[in-house]
C-alpha cells in the first residue's frame, strides 16, 4: 500500500515540475522582447508589467510550451549582431537523476533542430542583454540543463560592465559557484583530496567572495526603501551560502557525497557535523541544544583535516550581521539570523550564538506583539483582563460598563521560545531552571522535594553582573510577552536564588513582586505548574529548648531502689568520682535528649534570609519520624538580611524514638518542600572542614576556558566533587529524642518559711515544713531528699583543686559530711503520694557560718507501673526533681579559741581550799571544786578554752565530758556580749596504742588516691598522725553547747578550728612509765615506819643537816613489757651529801601495770634543792 502511495506522489510532483518548466518558456517571450528587455533592465531590481500588458510576438506561430533552442556559444555574437530571431525548438525537459556531465556535450546531438526566423524588429540596442542572458541561465540552472547554464552565466558575466549591473554580476557568480556543487552531487561520486595545488571548493568559495564583495559595493541610485530590502537580502544570502560550504566541507571532513548531501539535502540537524557522535551530558543544568556540544579537540581535529579553520567559517558569517538586517522582512530575518546562530553554535562558538540568538528572540517577538494588536484592531471584542468567552459578538461598539473578553492565549511554541531564552542565560552562567517548576496535581513530597544541606563552596564569580542581570530582564519581558506566568516566576526566582549577591535592592524587590504577581495570576487562570521552594537552604538550625527543671525526666537504675538511702551521701556528689578526670563520665554528660510522653515541648527552628526584602513563607512545619508527634505548622515572614528564630510547640503521643528530621517549608504560590537538616557531630564536622579545605585549595588551581568556567561545568570536574562521588555514603543522622512514658508531676502548696527565707544562730538547728501536692494523675511510689547550700561548691571545689594538705583534706570533708546545713530523716516521713493527695516534707536547717543560701531537692518517681502487656519490665526508670530555694542567715556569735590542755597540779586545790577559809564560797565555786575533784591527779588533765561573745546578746555555754569510762561532767558559764570567758574542765588522760597512732589521716571520700604535697620527714609524719588521732579523741570526749539566755535557742559549739600543739599532746597523754618520788625521814628511834616530809605549796620541807630518803617508784603504764633504767640529777648538788649513785639505776623488766621502787640516803644543807628524774628503757 505504501509504494503506490509513493509513486502517486511522485507522478504528481513530476507534472507539477512539468507545468512549471513550460512556464519558463512564457517568460522567456516576454522578456526577449524589446519592451521586455527594457523592464528588465530599467532598474536594479526590475518589476515586469502582467502579461497581458506585454505586446504579443509578431510570429503567428502557435506558442509552445517549451524552451527554445539555444544557440550555442560561437552563434551568440551572431545573433548579437543580426537582428534575426532565435529558432523555437523543443527542448528535452526530461532529466536523469544519473547524468552527469560526462553525458552534457552529447547533449544537443539528441535536440532536433528548426530553421532559424528573422523578427521584423531588432531588440533595442540600448539595452544590455547580460540580464537576459543570466536569467536565461537561472532557468537552464532550474531545469538541470548545467552546461547551458554555465555558457549563458559566463555570456552574462563578460557583459556585466556598469555600475548598476552589479547586482547581476554577483548573482551570475552565484550562478556559477552553484553548478559545480549540483555536478558533484548528481554525480556517483565525488571528488576527495586536492586538485593540483588547490582544493576543489576554492574555486567555489572564490566566486562567492566575490559575489559577496559585488553585493556589498552596490549601492540604489533610485527608490532606496524598495531596494535596500531585496539588496540586504541578496547579500545576507549569499554570505550564508558561503559560510554553509566551508562548513559542509569543514563538517564532513573535506570534499564528498557526505558534504554534497549536507549543502543540498540537509537533515533535522543541518548544523552538527554529520561525522561526529557527542555523548549526552549528564548535567541536569545542561540544555538538550549544549547535549550535542562536541568537544574542543574533536573541533580542532576538522580543521586539521579540511584546512579550513572555525575562525575562517566564522569570518565569513560576521559579514552577514550588521545593520542591513533590518531592512529585511521580519520572517527573513528570523531565518537569516537563525542560521547565523546555528553555525556558530555548531563550530564552538556558543557566546556568539547565543548573541545572535538575543535578536533572533527579539524579532520573534515583535511578531507576536504585531500579531496581537492585527487580532486586536481587527474584531469588535473589547481586550481586557477580564473572564470572557470568544466568539461571542456584542456589536459594532461597547458602552460603559460592557463586560470584556479576553482572547485565551495559544501556547503553542511558547515551550521553544522559552528553551532559547534558557540556552542564552545558561551561556551566561545563569541557570533559569534552578527553580523547578512542578505539578501542583502531583505528589509535592516526593524524593526530589528533598535535599539535606550540604556545605556549599565560595561561589567563584563567572561573567559580567550588569550584562547577566540585563539578559535576565530581557527573558522575563519575553515571557511576560507570551504570556507564560510559571515561567516569569521561574524565571525571577531563579535569577534571584543565584545573583541575590550582586544585585541592587531595586532589582531585588521587583524580582521579587514581579514573581508574587506571576503565581498570583498563574493561580488565578487555573495554570496547573507551581514553583518549587525557591530560597536556597532556609534552615540554619533546629534545637530542642530545655524543659523546665520541674519536668525534666532524669534516667535512674533500679539498682539504686535497692540501696538505702543511709548509704547514700548526697553532700559529696559533686565529688563522688572516686578520679580527679573520668572521660567516662565527660561521654556521659552528652547524652541524648529526655522528653515525656503527652508533655508539650519546645523546639526553635534557626531560619536565614540573604535578600533584602521580606521573606514570606506561607507555611513552615516540622517534619519528623518515629514516635508519633502532634505539632501546628504557621506562617512566618522572616526579616531581611537577618537570622529568625521561630518555636515551635509539640508533644509526642507514643513512647519511643522521636527523629527530627528538618522542616517542610512552602512559599506562597508555591509546593511544599522539605529540607532536612543532619546531625552536626564531630566527626562530620571533621569530614565538613576537609571538604571544605579540599574545595578552596581547588579554587584557582586549574585554568577552565570558555564555558567550561561556569559554575556547574566546574563543579563537575572537581577533584572533590569526583572523590565524594566515589566515596561511599555515610548514614545520616538526624536529632533523636526519648521519649518516655508519662511521669507524676509535684508541687510545693506551701511551706512553714516566710518568704523563702530562715535566719539562725551559728550552730543551731530550725525545722522546715513543706507541702507537696501531686497534680498529675499517676501516683507517687518513690521520695528522696538531697540538699545544696553555698558552702558545698567552694569546698568541692578546694578538694578538687588539690592543693590542701592531708589534716585541711579530712576537715574540708568532715564539715561536709558531719556538719550539713540541710538533713532530712527519711525512716519517719511517707514515700507515697496518691494523685490529688498531699504529703508534708520535715527538713532541718542547721546553722553554719558562711552558709548564705541552700536548696531542697526532692527527686520522686512512679517506680511500680502497671504493664499493658507481658512484655520484660524496663532496668531503668525516671525521676523528677522539684527544688525549693531557701535563703540563709546565719549570725556568728560565740568563738572559741585559744585552746590548752594542762597537767593536773597541786596548785589547783590549793586555790580552792584557800577560798574555802575565807568561807565566801559561791555555789559556782562549789560546783567547780567539785569538777577539780578528782581522784589521782595524775591520770586527769586540764581542758581550757576561751569562748568570746562578738554579738549583742548574752549566751549560757556548757563543756561537758562525755568519755565512757569517766563520769559525765559539765561546766556552764555566762558569756555576757563582748566579753571573753574562759572554761576549764578536767578530763581524763588518754591512751591510745602504737597501732593507732600510725595510721594514716583518713579520707573521707571515696577517692582511691590522694597525692601528699607537704614534703615532711618521718618523724615529723608521725608526729603529726600522733596529733591528729589523740586530738579526734579529746572531740569525743569534749563538746560544748550553747543557750541563750533567758530564751529557747540553743545549738552547738564546734571545736574543731582548735589546733593541738606538741605539749598540750604530752599533757593529754597518759605517760608511757610513772615516776612517784617521795622525801621521806625516820625517827630517832628508827623505828620501821617513815614519815613523809612536810611539803607546804607542793614543796617538800626536809630539816637541814638531817637524814631524809628519797624514794622513787617507777610504774609501767604502757601496754608491753620495759627494761628500765633510772637516772637522777640534783641541783645544786653542793649542797646535798647522797650515798650510792645516781646515774643507771637499774629498775629491771616491767610488766604492765608493775611498779618497782628505790630510795636513797641524804643530807640536806639549809638551801633549794631541786631533783629531776629519767627512767630510761632499755
Amino acid at each position: 500500500m505504501m509504494g503506490h502511495k509513493k509513486m502517486y506522489i511522485g507522478t504528481l510532483l513530476a507534472d507539477l515540475c512539468s507545468h512549471i518548466l513550460g512556464e519558463f518558456a512564457t517568460v522567456m517571450q516576454s522578456l526577449e522582447s524589446p519592451l521586455g528587455n527594457e523592464y528588465l533592465n530599467a532598474s536594479i531590481f526590475p518589476f515586469l508589467p502582467p502579461p497581458s500588458e506585454m505586446p504579443r510576438s509578431l510570429d503567428d506561430e502557435p506558442r509552445r510550451e517549451s524552451l527554445p533552442v539555444i544557440p550555442s556559444h560561437n552563434s551568440q555574437p551572431e545573433l548579437m549582431t543580426s537582428g534575426t530571431l532565435r529558432a523555437k525548438t523543443p527542448l528535452n525537459l526530461k532529466r536523469n537523476s544519473s547524468a552527469g556531465p560526462s553525458l552534457l556535450p552529447h547533449r544537443h546531438a539528441s535536440l532536433p533542430t528548426t530553421p532559424v526566423k528573422k523578427r521584423h524588429n531588432v531588440i533595442g540596442a540600448a539595452s544590455s542583454h547580460g540580464r537576459l542572458f543570466k536569467v536565461l541561465g537561472d532557468f537552464f540552472l532550474l531545469a538541470g540543463r548545467l552546461e547551458e547554464a554555465s555558457i549563458w552565466y559566463s555570456e552574462a558575466v563578460a557583459l556585466f560592465k556598469g555600475p548598476q549591473d552589479i547586482v547581476w554580476h554577483a548573482s551570475a557568480l552565484e550562478g556559477l559557484a552553484t553548478i559545480p556543487i549540483i555536478e558533484a552531487w548528481s554525480s556517483t561520486h565525488g571528488i576527495n583530496g586536492t586538485v593540483g595545488d588547490r582544493e576543489p571548493w576554492a574555486d567555489v568559495s572564490d566566486k562567492l567572495t566575490q559575489a559577496i564583495a559585488l553585493y556589498y559595493k552596490a549601492a540604489p541610485a533610485s527608490e532606496p526603501e524598495a531596494t535596500y530590502p531585496l539588496l540586504a537580502y541578496l547579500y545576507t544570502d549569499a554570505v550564508l551560502r558561503h559560510a554553509s560550504l566551508l562548513f559542509s566541507v569543514w563538517s564532513c571532513k573535506g570534499w564528498g557525497p557526505l558534504a554534497f548531501t549536507a549543502m543540498l539535502q540537509q537533515g533535522p540537524n543541518p548544523y552538527f557535523p554529520t561525522t561526529l557522535s557527542a555523548a549526552p551530558r549528564a548535567d541536569a543544568n545542561s540544555s538538550p541544544r549544549s547535549n550535542t556540544r562536541i568537544s574542543y579537540a574533536e573541533l580542532e581535529r576538522l580543521t586539521l583535516i579540511t584546512g579550513i579553520t572555525r575562525a575562517q567559517i566564522a569570518a565569513t558569517l560576521t559579514q552577514a550581521h550588521g545593520p542591513w538586517l533590518l531592512h529585511l522582512d521580519a520572517r527573513e530575518r528570523i531565518r537569516a539570523l537563525q542560521t547565523l546562530a546555528s553555525i556558530f553554535g555548531a563550530i564552538g562558538h556558543v557566546r556568539k550564538e547565543a548573541y545572535i540568538l538575543r535578536e533572533v528572540l527579539g524579532c520573534i517577538m515583535d511578531l507576536v506583539v504585531c500579531g496581537r494588536e492585527e487580532s486586536g484592531n481587527g474584531g469588535t471584542r473589547v481586550l481586557s483582563m477580564g473572564l470572557g468567552i470568544r466568539g461571542v459578538g456584542l456589536g459594532g461598539t461597547t458602552g460603559q460598563g460592557a463586560v470584556g473578553i479576553r482572547e485565551n492565549e495559544s501556547n503553542e511554541g511558547n515551550e521553544s521560545v522559552l528553551c532559547i531564552v534558557k540556552h542564552i542565560c545558561r551561556v551566561h552562567g545563569i541557570d533559569l531552571e534552578g527553580v523547578k517548576l512542578v505539578d501542583v496535581n502531583g505528589d509535592c513530597k516526593s524524593s526530589q522535594n528533598t535535599s539535606i544541606q550540604e556545605e556549599e563552596p565560595s561561589r567563584e564569580p563567572f561573567g559580567w553582573p550588569e550584562l547577566q542581570i540585563g539578559i535576565i530582564r530581557e527573558a522575563i519581558a519575553v515571557a511576560e510577552a507570551l504570556p507564560d506566568y510559571p515561567a516569569v516566576a521561574q524565571f525571577c526566582l531563579s535569577s534571584l536564588k543565584l545573583l541575590h549577591p550582586v544585585m541592587s535592592q531595586g532589582d531585588q524587590h521587583h524580582l521579587y513582586n514581579t514573581a508574587s504577581r506571576a503565581l498570583m495570576t498563574a493561580k488565578r487562570r487555573g495554570d496547573r505548574r507551581a514553583v518549587d521552594y525557591w530560597s536556597g537552604q532556609p534552615i540554619v538550625s533546629i534545637g530542642i529548648l530545655p524543659l523546665p527543671p520541674v519536668r525534666l525526666p532524669i534516667e535512674k537504675p533500679m539498682s539504686v531502689l535497692s540501696r538505702r538511702p543511709s548509704e547514700i551521701n548526697p553532700i559529696l556528689a559533686g565529688m563522688k568520682d572516686p578520679f580527679l578526670y573520668n572521660p567516662r563520665k565527660i561521654m556521659s554528660g552528652q547524652g541524648e535528649i529526655i522528653l515525656v510522653q503527652n508533655e508539650n515541648f519546645e523546639l526553635v527552628v534557626t531560619l536565614q534570609n540573604p535578600y533584602v526584602f521580606d521573606l514570606d513563607l506561607q507555611s513552615l512545619q516540622l517534619s519528623t519520624s518515629g514516635a508519633q508527634f502532634e505539632s501546628k505548622g504557621s506562617s512566618v515572614i522572616v526579616p531581611a538580611n537577618s537570622y529568625h528564630p521561630v518555636t515551635f510547640t509539640g508533644k509526642a503521643l507514643a513512647p519511643g524514638i522521636l527523629v527530627i528530621r528538618g522542616c517542610i517549608v512552602r512559599a506562597p504560590g508555591g509546593v511544599p518542600r522539605e529540607f532536612l537538616l543532619p546531625l552536626s557531630t564531630e566527626e562530620e564536622e571533621d569530614k565538613r572542614l576537609k571538604r571544605r579545605s579540599t574545595i578552596e585549595c581547588e579554587v584557582g588551581r586549574s585554568k577552565h576556558a570558555g564555558l567550561e568556567s561556569r559554575p556547574w561545568e566546574r563543579g563537575n570536574k572537581r577533584q572533590s566533587t569526583q572523590g565524594a562521588a566515589l566515596s561511599s555514603k555515610q548514614p545520616v543522622r538526624f536529632l533523636e529524642c526519648k521519649i518516655v512514658p508519662e511521669q507524676p508531676l509535684l508541687r510545693i502548696r506551701r511551706t512553714s518559711l516566710t518568704h523563702g527565707a530562715v535566719m539562725l544562730y551559728n550552730g543551731e538547728t530550725s525545722t522546715i515544713r513543706i507541702t507537696l501536692e501531686n497534680v498529675s494523675s499517676l501516683p507517687i511510689d518513690l521520695m528522696r531528699l538531697s540538699f545544696d547550700d553555698s558552702t558545698i561548691a567552694p569546698a568541692q571545689q578546694a578538694l578538687a583543686d588539690g592543693e590542701l594538705s592531708v589534716f585541711e583534706t579530712y576537715e574540708t570533708e568532715y564539715d561536709l559530711i558531719h556538719r550539713p546545713v540541710f538533713t532530712w530523716d527519711s525512716s519517719h516521713e511517707t514515700q507515697e503520694v496518691g494523685p490529688g493527695e498531699k504529703a508534708i516534707v520535715t527538713v532541718n536547717c542547721f546553722g553554719k557560718v558562711g552558709c548564705a543560701s541552700g536548696t531542697i531537692h526532692v527527686s520522686y518517681a512512679c517506680v511500680h507501673r502497671r504493664q499493658s502487656t507481658l512484655q520484660e519490665p524496663s532496668d531503668v526508670f525516671h525521676t523528677r526533681q522539684l527544688s525549693y530555694p531557701v535563703l540563709v542567715t546565719v549570725y556568728h556569735m560565740l568563738e572559741c579559741h585559744a585552746m590548752d590542755i594542762l597537767s593536773y597540779s597541786e596548785a589547783t586545790t590549793t586555790v580552792s581550799a584557800h577560798t574555802e577559809l575565807e568561807g565566801d564560797e559561791s555555789l559556782e565555786a562549789k560546783a567547780r571544786k567539785a569538777l577539780l575533784n578528782v581522784g589521782d591527779i595524775a591520770d586527769w588533765c586540764l581542758f581550757s578554752v576561751e569562748v568570746r561573745n562578738t554579738y549583742g546578746l548574752p549566751f549560757e555555754v556548757t563543756f561537758e565530758r562525755t568519755k565512757p569510762d569517766t563520769e559525765k561532767a559539765s561546766i556552764t558559764s555566762l558569756v555576757p556580749p563582748g566579753s571573753t570567758s574562759r572554761i576549764i574542765i578536767p578530763i581524763k588522760k588518754i591512751s591510745l596504742s602504737k597501732e593507732d597512732i600510725s595510721q594514716p589521716i583518713p579520707t573521707l571520700s571515696d577517692r582511691q588516691y590522694v597525692v601528699n604535697k607537704s614534703k615532711l620527714s618521718t618523724a615529723e609524719e608521725k608526729a603529726q598522725r600522733e596529733l591528729f588521732w589523740y586530738r579526734e579523741e579529746l572531740f569525743k570526749a569534749v563538746h560544748g553547747r550553747w543557750r541563750e539566755n533567758g530564751g529557747t535557742r540553743s545549738g552547738h559549739l564546734s571545736l574543731r578550728q582548735q589546733r593541738m600543739t606538741l605539749p598540750m599532746l604530752e599533757a593529754l597523754r597518759v605517760e608511757t612509765a610513772r615516776v612517784h618520788m617521795s622525801l621521806v625521814s625516820y625517827d630517832e628511834v628508827q623505828s620501821a615506819t617513815p614519815v613523809t616530809v612536810a611539803q607546804a605549796g607542793g614543796k617538800f620541807l626536809p630539816p637541814p643537816n638531817e637524814f631524809v630518803y628519797l624514794r622513787t617508784k617507777v610504774t609501767n603504764l604502757s601496754s608491753s613489757e620495759l627494761i628500765l633504767t633510772l637516772n637522777l640529777t640534783l641541783e645544786p648538788s653542793q649542797h646535798v651529801i647522797y650515798q650510792g649513785t645516781l646515774a643507771d639505776i637499774p629498775l629491771g623488766r616491767l610488766a604492765h601495770g608493775e611498779s618497782q621502787e628505790t630510795s636513797m640516803h641524804w643530807v640536806v644543807q639549809r638551801s633549794q634543792i631541786v631533783w629531776a628524774v629519767d627512767s630510761s628503757e632499755q
